[in-house]
């Protein structure tokens, strides 16, 4: 982490109040996974063309997000089936900010990332009324069909393209638990580049494909659910589980 964050400090900063131009509240995006022996490399290569986000004197940001889910799992099985028009569901915590949202994420048909908030108390064990109405508004789903379904905590970077381009979003050391118990990742780097409009000339991509990372989708949410539940449909997710549990835990 020490080198980690020698590299991040040859960044120039930029502060929350000089990013609206790329929130990307609607947008497609591309991810990429890989080892993180490979990130210090990746991050010295793209200190040219991007700034990072600075908040409090840090540019390494800690989440907390709780999921939430039917009791039969139709999110998680949505997106297993490869089916658009899905949603995600959850509370996140912005530690470093002490922001609490209420978030939907819808991906489109067209395959857009749609992701719509509202400030909410993270810790609440119920609905609150203005998520209920939230939730109807912005989604198919009631509140009283939706449970818990999982935790996760990660700790984020955040890239902008120094012309407002894109913003890259660099997550690691990710953990999930729920009561089926609790798995960490402290390998795994889950890379995100999110755009208005086409990814293709995005500078960043040239220089993955040079590091030989290639894009592969994967959704935090499943990917811990996969691994926490056995027992849930994973069959369009065992190549990457098995990768996951092969190349990055061990």
């Amino acid at each position: 982490m020490k080198e980690l964050n020698s590299i991040l400090d040859k960044f120039n900063s930029v502060s929350l109040d000089n990013i609206d131009e790329v929130k990307l509240m609607n947008r497609i995006d591309r991810k990429y996974w890989f080892h993180i022996s490979l990130l210090n490399e990746l991050l010295e290569k793209i200190i040219p063309y991007y700034d990072i986000l600075e908040i409090n004197g840090k540019r390494l940001m800690e989440y907390q997000s709780v999921y939430f889910d039917t009791v039969d799992n139709y999110m998680y099985v949505k997106h297993h089936n490869r089916k658009l028009n899905r949603y995600k569901v959850r509370r996140r915590t912005y530690l470093t900010t002490k922001d609490d949202f209420f978030e939907v994420k819808l991906k489109t048909n067209k395959k857009r990332t749609i992701k719509k908030r509202i400030e909410t108390e993270f810790s609440n064990p119920d609905f609150f009324e203005k998520e209920t109405i939230f939730l109807a508004a912005e989604t198919p789903f009631r509140s009283d069909e939706l449970i818990k379904s999982m935790n996760n905590q990660f700790f984020r970077m955040t890239l902008i393209h120094k012309e407002k381009l894109d913003r890259c979003t660099i997550d690691i050391q990710p953990k999930f638990w729920n009561e089926k118990g609790e798995i960490g990742f402290d390998n795994l780097v889950i890379f995100e580049l999110k755009r208005g409009r086409s990814l293709k000339s995005s500078p960043i991509v040239s220089l993955l494909r040079q590091l030989k990372i290639r894009q592969r989708g994967l959704s935090k949410y499943c990917t811990g659910r996969a691994f926490l539940d056995p027992k849930l449909k994973r069959n369009a997710f065992k190549t990457r589980l098995r990768y996951i549990d092969k190349n990055i835990i061990n």
